[in-house]
């Protein structure tokens, strides 16, 4: 089959429980964006039991085509059947790009299927375009560049450096994206999609796993994609101890602590509330950067915020050029100047 012949953007719209998964409509999103220049259609792909009914809500966020995979077999995610469905939707419609989310189930499934249907895979991208590659070409051999491929964006080696990825030999070319990179777009509201059944047809093997029992974890802890507000701290908070009083700020504006990659690596918080290339990407209202001097790992995972924040005794630290407000001096000074500036001020509105 001839590269041409692979056409549109699919998507893997994970549904857990029957309920879609923000991650699926940021990749539709986003998918949309992909599809433009390609002058091609979105298709997502919803697999489970009972899922027909979820096409329309994927058509609001910019599905054009809902190809549903239904089948008692894939009432829960198991790595076999999934991976069963997912490549025979590949094998037989051909798409030209797939997107996965890099939750734990895209992590899973995506390695799987891109092996089953002899293609590449880049994962957990940050970026994707569509581009010539090589991105350099030599001289001399501009004629051998491809145009309109995936370019997929990655961190490598750790984080330390960002890595642009193609795969221009092999189709679907595939990519599996981290929560919250993309935007999701408006949902058009009644918005319908062309609905296909697929169904390639389930036997149980000695590759099924059996689920005996689901148990689910209770986590009193706010997911920092969420908030509106965060307060994080990096590096120059100085130790543990000292994130109390980025916890007396946070309670005083209503927000969260998170952190950088520094404070994960030294132990001081968990992986949890990292912020950055390998961590987390957040678009907070307001995002206060502590003690953060700005890597460029870092900010990637915090600059679409709406207002930052920082405050930093460095007065050339990098953050300081993508901050609305800066404050340089000690943070073990003016952090609790501030809480109790804010805390004086609520105050006064709640007595007047």
């Amino acid at each position: 089959m001839a590269l041409e012949d692979y056409k549109g953007v699919y998507v893997f719209a994970q549904q857990v429980d029957n309920e879609i998964s923000p991650i699926a409509f940021e990749l539709l999103g986003k998918a949309r964006d992909l599809a433009e220049p390609l002058k091609t259609d979105v298709t997502a792909v919803l697999i489970g039991s009972g899922v027909k009914g979820l096409a329309d809500r994927l058509a609001e966020y910019g599905a054009d085509k809902v190809i549903v995979v239904d089948d008692p077999e894939l009432k829960d995610y198991r790595t076999e059947p999934y991976a069963h469905a997912l490549s025979s939707v590949i094998n037989v419609y051909k798409p030209e790009i797939v997107l996965v989310g890099a939750t734990a189930i895209g992590r899973d499934l995506g390695p799987t299927v891109s092996a089953r249907v002899a293609t590449g895979l880049t994962a957990d991208c940050t970026q994707l375009d569509i581009g010539d590659f090589p991105l350099n070409p030599v001289p001399g051999k501009e004629n051998e560049q491809k145009h309109n491929q995936l370019l997929m964006t990655r961190p490598a080696f750790g984080g330390n450096t960002i890595a642009t990825i193609a795969c221009p030999d092999n189709r679907p070319q595939m990519a599996t994206v981290r929560p919250g990179v993309m935007q999701k777009i408006d949902p058009i509201a009644g918005k319908k999609a062309e609905v296909i059944e697929f169904n390639p047809g389930f036997k149980a093997d000695d590759r099924y796993v059996t689920i005996k029992e689901v148990v689910k974890a209770v986590s009193d802890t706010v997911d920092i994609m969420d908030a509106k507000i965060l307060v994080s701290g990096g590096r120059g908070v100085g130790s543990p101890e000292n994130f109390k009083i980025l916890e007396e700020l946070a309670e005083a504006v209503g927000g969260t602590v998170s952190c950088s990659r520094a404070v994960v690596d030294a132990g001081w918080k968990p992986k949890d509330l990292q912020v950055g290339q390998t961590g987390k990407t957040v678009r907070p209202n307001l995002y206060f950067a502590i003690g953060i001097s700005g890597a460029i790992q870092h900010v990637a995972g915090m600059e679409e915020s709406d207002i930052i924040v920082a405050i930093n005794k460095d007065e050339d630290a990098p953050i300081f050029d993508v901050a609305d407000y800066g404050v340089v001096g000690d943070l073990n000074k003016i952090v609790p100047q501030l809480t109790a500036a804010i805390k004086a001020e609520k105050a006064k509105k709640a007595a007047g």
